[in-house]
C-alpha cells in the first residue's frame, strides 16, 4: 500500500507517527464538549459578547498563517467558517512549547480536525474570531484536501469535476460548501410536504420494498431472489398498490416517501434509485387533487425559498395558483397541430414517425401517444401546468372518465418542461381493475417490458371495496431541483449511482 501513496499523503503519515510518539492520539475516542458554532458566534457575538466569554468550537483546520509566536488560521463546521487566534505562550504556559513549535506549526495539516477552546474577540481589522486557549486533535486528515487557489483574482484547481464530486461527495462538502444549501432545502422540501400532510390529519406509513410482484407503475424492474423462501422478489418501482390496500383497510389519507427502483438509464433527470412521494386520500377526485397540489406547491416554495417565485436557469418559475390546464387531446393540437381523437393506431405510428420518434410492432396507441406528447408537447410546458384526461390504454389503474367515452380522471403536473407529478381518481372497480391488468398482460405478449404484471391479491383487496380516493405521486429529487436552480438529478442526490471506478473490486472485469 505504501507504494502507492503519493508524496503528500507520505508526509501525513509521518506526521502521524510523530504524533503518536509525543503520546498524542490522533483519533481520541472521548466526548468532545463542542458548545457553540461558527455561525452561532457570527450571528450573536457582536449583540451579546458577554455569553462568549468561554466557547468550545470543533471542525477542519481550512487555513494556517503563522507569524512568529502566534498564528491565525480559519475553521469550517458544519455551520460554516470562523477565524481562531493561536498564541504560543497561552497554549504553552510552561517552558515546554512542543504544542505550538512541533504540534501546531507542523505536524498539523489542512483538514485535520481539532477542538479549540477560548473566548471570542474581535481583531483590529473587525473579524469576529476565537483566541484559543486550548487545542486538541480530533481527527488527522490523512489525504490532502482539493481546495482552490486564487492568483491575481482568479481562482484555479477548484474542486469541480462532476464525476469525481460525486464518487467523493464526502470531499465536495469539504471544500465546496455552497452545496449544502442544495441539500439542506431538500430536507426542507420533504419537510414542508410533510407538515402539510400533518396538518390535514393524513397518516405518515411505511410499505414493502421488496415485492413479490412489482406494480403501481409502467417500468422494468430490478429483480433479487430470496433464498429461504425461495422466489423471486423485485425492488418496488412503486408504492402504489400497498397504500390503496391500506384505504381499503379503512386509513381516510395515508402517505409515504419512498425509495424506489426502477431498472432504467441514467441521464440528467434520471437515476435508478429515486425518491418519491405518494399520497392517497379517501372521498376525493382527481378534480380536488389538482386544487390540493397547487396549495402544496405554493406553501413548499414559500418554505423553501421565502416565495412562490423560483429562478430555474433563466426563466422565472411560479407556483403561485392557479395553474394552466390542458386535456392531453388539447395540448397535442395545440403545440402539435395534430388531433389524437379518433385516429387508428397506424395514423398515430406515422404521425409519431414524423416527428422523429422511433416507432416499433410492441408499441400500442397509449405508447404512441405518450411519444408523440414528448416530442411535440412537453418542452412548452414552462410554468406550472396540469394534462389531464389521458386515453384509457395509458393509464391501467385509473378510473374511467365520468363524461368523456375513452379518457380516464388523471392528470400530470409539468415544470419547465419535466413532469413532476402524476395523480388519478383512483380505480376501485375490481372487475374493471382486472380487465385492465389482463390488458397489460397483451401488451407484456407483445415485448413490452414496462407493462405492468396481474396483482390478484390487489384485486382481491378492491373486492372487499375502497372509496372513491384520489392519489398523487410526486418526484422529490425533481421538485427539488427546480426549487433548488440545478439541472442535473445527480445534484440533488448525495450518492448518485455511478460506474465502478477503474481498478475497484466491483468493476467489471475487462478480460474475457
Amino acid at each position: 500500500m505504501e507504494a502507492s501513496l503519493n508524496e503528500q499523503q507520505l508526509l501525513r503519515r509521518q506526521s502521524l507517527e510523530e504524533l503518536k510518539s509525543l503520546g498524542i492520539d490522533p483519533f481520541p475516542a472521548e466526548l468532545y464538549p463542542v458548545s457553540h458554532q461558527a455561525a452561532d458566534i457570527r450571528a450573536e457575538y457582536p449583540t451579546n459578547p458577554e455569553a462568549f466569554s468561554k466557547v468550545v468550537i470543533a471542525g477542519r483546520l481550512m487555513t494556517r498563517r503563522v507569524m512568529g509566536k502566534a498564528a491565525f488560521g480559519d475553521i469550517l463546521d458544519s455551520s460554516g467558517r470562523i477565524q481562531v487566534y493561536v498564541n504560543r505562550d497561552e497554549i504553552c504556559p510552561d517552558e515546554d512549547k512542543t504544542l505550538y513549535n512541533t504540534v501546531f506549526k507542523k505536524l498539523l495539516d489542512i483538514g485535520d480536525i481539532i477542538g479549540i477552546e477560548g473566548h471570542v474577540f474581535t481583531t483590529q481589522t473587525g473579524e469576529i474570531s476565537v483566541h484559543a486557549k486550548s487545542i486538541k486533535i480530533l481527527a488527522k486528515c490523512l489525504n490532502p484536501l482539493p481546495l482552490p487557489k486564487e492568483k491575481d483574482g482568479v481562482v484555479y484547481d477548484a474542486f469541480t469535476d462532476p464525476e469525481a464530486r460525486y464518487r467523493m461527495r464526502y470531499v465536495d462538502l469539504i471544500v465546496n460548501p455552497q452545496i449544502r444549501e442544495t441539500f439542506i432545502k431538500r430536507t426542507k422540501v420533504v419537510q414542508s410536504l410533510r407538515n402539510t400532510f400533518n396538518a390535514k390529519g393524513y397518516l405518515e406509513v411505511e410499505t414493502p420494498i421488496l415485492q413479490p410482484i412489482h406494480g403501481g407503475a409502467a417500468a422494468r424492474p430490478f429483480i433479487t431472489h430470496h433464498n429461504a423462501l425461495d422466489i423471486p422478489l423485485y425492488l418496488r418501482i412503486a408504492n402504489e398498490l400497498y397504500l390503496k390496500r391500506l384505504i381499503v383497510g379503512g386509513f381516510d389519507g395515508v402517505y409515504e416517501f419512498a425509495k424506489n427502483f426502477r431498472n432504467e438509464g441514467i441521464d440528467r433527470t434520471h437515476n435508478p434509485e429515486f425518491t418519491g412521494l405518494e399520497i392517497y386520500v379517501a372521498y376525493k377526485d382527481y378534480y380536488w387533487m389538482m386544487d390540493f397540489v397547487e396549495e402544496m406547491l405554493e406553501t413548499c416554495a414559500m418554505d423553501v425559498a421565502g416565495q412562490t417565485s423560483v429562478k430555474v436557469g433563466e426563466r422565472e418559475i411560479s407556483f403561485a395558483r392557479p395553474y394552466q390546464r390542458y386535456t392531453m387531446a388539447e395540448s397535442i393540437l395545440k403545440y402539435g397541430n395534430f388531433d389524437i381523437e379518433g385516429k387508428s393506431e397506424a395514423e398515430l405510428g406515422e404521425f409519431a414517425k414524423s416527428l422523429g420518434c422511433e416507432v416499433t410492432g410492441k408499441m400500442g396507441s397509449a405508447k404512441l401517444i405518450d411519444e408523440i406528447f414528448g416530442a411535440c408537447v412537453e418542452e412548452h410546458l414552462i410554468q406550472p401546468t396540469f394534462i389531464i384526461d389521458y386515453p384509457v390504454e395509458m393509464s391501467p389503474l385509473t378510473k374511467k372518465h365520468r363524461s368523456k367515452p375513452g379518457l380516464v380522471e388523471r392528470f400530470e403536473l409539468f415544470v419547465n418542461g419535466k413532469e413532476i407529478a402524476n395523480a388519478y381518481s383512483e380505480l376501485n372497480d375490481p372487475i374493471d381493475q382486472k380487465e385492465r391488468f389482463e390488458d397489460q398482460l397483451k401488451l407484456a405478449e407483445r415485448g413490452d417490458e414496462e407493462a405492468m404484471a396481474m396483482d390478484h391479491d390487489f384485486v382481491r383487496a378492491l373486492e372487499y371495496g375502497m372509496p372513491p380516493t384520489s392519489g398523487l405521486g410526486i418526484g422529490i429529487d425533481r421538485l427539488t431541483m427546480l426549487l433548488t436552480n440545478q439541472v442535473s438529478i445527480q445534484e440533488v442526490l448525495f450518492f448518485p449511482q455511478m460506474r465502478p471506478e477503474r481498478g475497484s473490486a466491483s468493476a467489471p472485469s475487462e478480460d474475457k
